[in-house]
């Protein structure tokens, strides 16, 4: 039993080093979606991920219009948040 799991650890190794060399990774990818959210007694534009924050507004909406703005530029998505920090909102800008 043990050398059947030694053969298949040294076989799985073997696929990832195989798909490490050709690009593929199994690490996940970084996002660009834009997620609206309440910062302080206002509203800020934060990258999905990130925890500094892009852009601080006064006004929820235009915080969304920044949020729109970068998310058409890198086709993802703004996911828009309630005061209470609940979504409200999702909109898609990704590839279709």
């Amino acid at each position: 039993m043990s050398s059947k799991s030694n053969l298949v650890d040294a076989i799985q190794q073997l696929i990832e080093a195989i798909l490490k060399s050709l690009g593929y990774s199994n690490t996940k990818k970084r996002t660009w979606h834009q997620h609206v959210v309440p910062y302080e007694d206002n509203w800020a534009v934060r990258r999905e991920g990130n925890k500094r924050i892009t852009s601080k507004h006064r006004k929820q909406s235009t915080a969304i219009r920044k949020a729109k703005t970068l998310a058409k530029r890198y086709k993802a998505d703004v996911i828009i948040h309630r005061e209470s920090g609940g979504i409200r909102d999702r909109i898609s800008y990704g590839e279709e």
